[in-house]
């Protein structure tokens, strides 16, 4: 069966160049400060390796939104067989540079053409929240078709009742994009309606980099 046809949010290449725009600022943030790095935050680390454990051997494991590719290594590290897609060119571009031992391609997580039980996981690491209400819920059954059986799912994003239009980021780079917020449950809602079952959930508090956030994982039933 071909791959669903995922609508095209109408403000994807303003969302592009806006990374692109940004993409050296925040690969050289996460380098030189830690921000962005799961390995300075314990508990995201833990997320990720309670991911990583749990797909090992499943398959091949795709980072969505993978920026630099911090994510996308580490789990290489952790010898998973991953690799990284990008909407924005510079952010891939900066990806290859740091970690050239990965595999990096750019393309919208509205535009991937994923075969139906593929993957052992995916990732929506902080990538899914410039994504619109009404696509949001695509992609997630895109992710939802293509994982195996027992194949995993996690995403992180900002937790919240309201869109947040930014217009300056990372050292005030001039940028134009929508922040989707959503409560936990609202998140949780859409996942499972894409068919996946959830599995584990980390609520964690606003601190001086950003506003409160959560973390999903979900599994693909058997």
């Amino acid at each position: 069966m071909p791959t669903p046809r995922i609508d095209r949010p109408a403000d994807l290449d303003v969302v592009r160049e806006s990374y692109d725009r940004v993409a050296d600022n925040y690969a050289h943030m996460v380098v030189t400060t830690g921000v962005g790095d799961i390995r300075s935050h314990p508990w995201l680390k833990a997320s990720i390796d309670a991911f990583a454990d749990t797909v090992s051997g499943l398959g091949p494991v795709l980072d969505v939104g993978c920026g630099p590719g911090t994510v996308t290594a580490y789990l290489a590290e952790r010898g998973l067989d991953v690799s990284g897609v990008d909407l924005s060119p510079r952010m891939i571009e900066n990806a290859r540079r740091l970690h050239p031992q990965c595999r990096f391609s750019v393309a919208s997580a509205t535009d991937l053409d994923l075969a139906e039980a593929s993957l052992g996981g995916v990732l929506g690491w902080w990538s899914l929240f410039n994504l619109p209400r009404d696509v949001l819920p695509q992609v997630l059954a895109l992710f939802a078709r293509a994982l195996k059986p027992g194949g995993h799912f996690i995403t992180g994003t900002h937790v919240g009742d309201e869109d947040t239009v930014r217009t300056e980021a990372y050292g005030g780079v001039r940028v134009r994009w929508t922040t989707h917020k959503w409560r936990p449950e609202q998140l949780v809602d859409l996942i499972e309606q894409a068919g996946l079952r959830p599995v584990a959930e980390l609520r964690l508090p606003a601190d001086e980099h950003s506003g409160p956030s959560v973390v999903v994982m979900a599994e693909r039933p058997a």
